[in-house]
């Protein structure tokens, strides 16, 4: 008899497909084999973004992952923003997610899909599959989303023409400058996904939050409370992070990881934007002044400009560092910086010894490695939900020392600021002592939480049972606690 399986529907973001497979790999061994999954690909905007998961993919296949493509669709061309494109393309593979459900050999035990595919709950809601959004980011970001349609009608104007700040229940007093882009132009058609997606997300069985229930304490008992819901109480939450895919160091270590074993403990500054993080030329010139005038050592992983920016996909291309560059730049920091011009090995980066402090894009997965190390960051969003990120980072957090970004400047930091914050950070300051010091609170609760008895790891535990039993009824397996 076949297996239970878990049905999951990632989109193609490196940030968003490589987490849920994770996930879904940490279930099947929960499950100790008595459940399998079967991931419905749909296919990537790009050849960039389709190669990058074709090559995940050859690498992840087993026993028990199965991978199924749906067909192509039209791509929508009309679109306002990243968010909406990703929702038109999800709804119009509905059809094709409700026949490879309908077609498995039993019904599953589960839909898992992700934070931008809230059209497939008609889908699960027509099979009656229990549906689970896998939240990439944080339950900040979460109750938010869950805020924002009350959000939607009890502001009347823009939020940045707001006299103050906005309530979102669990969390400081959030400026209008830590929303998302797309949340600030309410006239726009993708601001209107996020009032969509905060309405359906209450259609939904539960949600399975990367993010761990000390880190984030606050927030997570404010959803729970129903306080973010307007007193109804929102689907069931279940942190379960940080669940962070961290490979086997290589046989030989990265170069980067060789040039930072002549630098003493964190003394090295790692700035890295992530893999759709792109700055300018203007920036690459204000950090290059900022980095020389701070005097610290720096491991900079710096990316050209991207070659293609069809449907919102920006991949950057790998760096001509002359032409990029301030002219002597690298002679007269050399020693004490290195530029990568291309892809580098992050975790591994921010795992050794010498680093001590990392300027961040703010996506939510570089912010829990940077906490799983122990790591201090500055945060320079440039997109997406990264200000609320950051602003959670700092104003809930406290592992980091603020960044002043202009964003009417296209998330501009200015030479002289950079140069402040990386003094402040690297020296020995207050300001930089107290984000150490959390950072390393923050790294020992992470940790904490996914170890045998941790938080996470139960709560794991109570979502691995709860699929199987409550939704399959089937009794001739149990599943095991083995990992």
């Amino acid at each position: 008899m076949a297996k239970p399986t878990v049905v999951l529907l990632p989109v193609w973001g490196a940030g968003h497909f490589m987490p849920m497979i994770e996930f879904g790999k940490r279930l099947l061994r929960a499950s100790g084999g008595a459940l399998s999954a079967t991931v419905l690909l749909m296919p990537a905007p790009t050849p960039q973004q389709a190669s990058l998961i074709e090559d995940h993919v050859r690498r992840e296949e087993a026993a028990d992952v199965r991978f199924q493509r749906l067909p192509d669709v039209e791509l929508p061309t009309d679109h306002t923003g990243i968010e909406e494109f990703i929702s038109r393309v999800v709804r119009s593979h509905v059809p094709h997610v409700r026949a490879a459900i309908a077609g498995l050999a039993r019904p599953p035990a589960a839909l898992v899909f992700d934070i931008f595919c809230t059209p497939a709950v008609d889908a699960s809601r027509e099979l009656a599959v229990p549906t689970y959004v896998y939240f990439t980011s944080a339950g900040a970001m979460l109750a938010l989303f869950l805020r924002t349609p009350a959000l939607d009608e009890e502001v009347a104007v823009e939020f940045e023409e707001m006299d103050g700040p906005l309530d979102v229940p669990g969390l400081p007093p959030l400026p209008a400058s830590a929303l998302p882009d797309t949340m600030l132009q309410r006239k726009k058609s993708t601001y209107e996904w996020y009032v969509y997606t905060g309405r359906r997300y209450m259609d939904v069985t539960g949600f399975i939050v990367n993010t761990a229930a000390e880190l984030e304490p606050s927030v997570l008992a404010a959803i729970a409370d129903g306080r973010c819901t307007g007193g109804i109480p929102a689907p069931t939450v279940h942190p379960i992070g940080p669940v962070i895919s961290l490979p086997s160091p290589p046989e030989q270590p990265h170069e980067c990881v060789r040039w930072l074993d002549s630098h003493p403990p964190a003394s090295v500054l790692l700035l890295c934007f992530g893999g759709k993080g792109i700055v300018t030329p203007p920036m690459v010139a204000a950090i290059a002044d900022g980095l020389e005038r701070s005097g610290h050592r720096f491991l900079w992983v710096l990316r050209g400009p991207p070659e293609d920016s069809r449907h919102g996909a920006r991949d950057p291309t790998d760096a001509t560092l002359d032409e990029l560059l301030p002219e002597g730049f690298l002679e007269r920091t050399k020693g004490r910086g290195l530029v990568w011009p291309t892809r580098a090995p992050q975790a591994d980066i921010l795992a050794h010894a010498a680093v001590g402090g990392f300027v961040t894009h703010c996506g939510w997965n570089s912010i829990l490695e940077s906490l799983w190390f122990g790591v201090p960051m500055l945060p320079w969003p440039l997109g997406a939900e990264q200000h609320m990120n950051a602003f959670t980072l700092v104003a809930a957090m406290g592992a980091a020392v603020p960044l002043v970004v202009d964003r009417k400047r296209g998330n501009f930091v200015e030479a002289v600021e950079l140069e402040r914050a990386v003094r402040s950070l690297m020296g020995g300051g207050e300001e930089g002592r107290k984000a150490r010091e959390k950072a390393l609170e923050l790294k020992a609760i992470c940790r904490k939480a996914v170890e045998e008895n941790g938080s996470s790891l139960a709560i794991f535990d109570k979502i691995t049972e709860e699929i199987f039993w409550t939704n399959t009824k089937n009794e001739s397996v149990k599943p095991n606690k083995n990992r």
